[in-house]
């Protein structure tokens, strides 16, 4: 399935897979040695990541997959010229 996505929702959806793809690692708690339940901070990090990054991606999936790839008019002249 193809979504038609408007412009500015499809250079949101840029955004956020640039700030996603930016912060999966933390280079900003490098060096930092706490610990919260037994676990090192930095490893907090990387699970709450992959959860906001499954739901980011479903929500893709569900709303916009195609973009970037396929679009209405392509498809249109794919279709035309059969």
């Amino acid at each position: 399935m193809t979504a038609t996505v408007p412009t500015v929702e499809k250079y949101g959806w840029t955004v956020i897979l640039v700030a996603l793809t930016v912060f999966a690692i933390p280079w900003f708690l490098w060096g930092i040695d706490r610990v919260v339940l037994g676990l090192p901070i930095w490893l907090w990090w990387h699970i709450g990541w992959m959860v906001v990054t499954a739901v980011t991606f479903w929500l893709f999936t569900t709303r916009a997959w195609g973009i970037w790839i396929t679009d209405r008019d392509s498809a249109e002249a794919t279709q035309g010229g059969q």
